[in-house]
């Protein structure tokens, strides 16, 4: 297996395949780099260096017990792309990643990063207070907390029936689709997955959305049960510089895997513009 131990000592996986420009992936919560096979293999073959990393706690890296929160999931990604000298690489975070990436790229990616793309994300903030009055009530996240702490595996295999629309009205359920999500899942730390939940729901991201100069494309689905639509991707392109937005009616939250090839098609677009 290919890892990288940062500066901590915390090991981290990662899947390296092909030459050409970089484009590099970052999974949601709780799983890992496993949740972008659909797109590895899909830019593989259009030529593209494809990389796709297990955040700390997660898949195949350390189970940490610190570090959990964005500025070291941040800071982890910046020692991997510095080892590898990646540049005019391209970053792409799905839900919990896509706030990875808008934290790297304000953060770090200066000289390195040609463009980023946020599908599905966390930004600029899921959690509801005084300064984002329709977010999130912290409730919900009360009990994602609770559910991980106390019975995480029946919680991962309940959580994939909105997290890919299969609790919708004709909705075609894939039980593999189901097994991989609960599969990741468990392959991580509850930990780490217990603290990231803070990290993805109430980290404020505006600042760095704000400071990004490079092209950021901003996906969404109108139908995500997980990151509702409202709270994220209209908020986020608005105070990105160089932003663009593609929402897609009745699509979820996992949209990456149940609507691949329309994601793919649009991705590479975008990568080509």
């Amino acid at each position: 297996m290919s890892t990288f131990t940062v500066k901590d000592g915390t090991e981290i996986y990662y899947k390296d395949w092909g030459t050409g420009q970089p484009l590099v992936f970052h999974h949601g919560w709780p799983l890992s780099a496993d949740d972008w096979d659909a797109q590895m293999i899909f830019f593989l073959e259009k030529g593209y260096r494809v990389i796709a990393i297990d955040r700390r706690g997660h898949g195949r890296s350390s189970q940490t017990a610190v570090g959990n929160e964005m500025d070291t999931y941040a800071a982890d990604v910046a020692e991997i792309t510095t080892a590898l000298d990646l540049k005019d690489a391209i970053h792409i975070g799905h839900s919990t990643g896509g706030g990875e990436v808008i934290r790297y790229v304000a953060k770090h990616g200066k000289g390195r990063v040609a463009k980023a793309v946020l599908i599905s994300a966390v930004t600029p903030l899921m959690a509801q207070g005084p300064a984002n009055p329709d977010g999130v009530p912290i409730s919900v996240f009360d009990d994602i907390r609770l559910n991980t702490a106390t019975q995480r595996s029946q919680f991962y295999q309940d959580i994939t029936l909105p997290f890919y629309g299969y609790n919708r009205e004709g909705a075609k359920v894939s039980q593999g689709v189901r097994d991989n999500w609960w599969r990741q899942g468990m392959m991580g730390g509850i930990k780490a997955h217990y603290d990231c939940i803070k990290a993805f729901s109430e980290t404020d991201f505006t600042e760095d959305l704000k400071s990004v100069d490079v092209p950021v494309l901003v996906m969404h689905g109108e139908d995500d049960q997980i990151v509702p639509y409202h709270v994220s991707a209209p908020k986020a392109v608005k105070l990105l510089k160089n932003g663009q937005l593609i929402s897609y009616p009745g699509f979820p939250h996992g949209m990456p895997t149940t609507e691949a090839a329309t994601i793919n098609k649009d991705l590479l677009a975008f990568i080509q513009s």
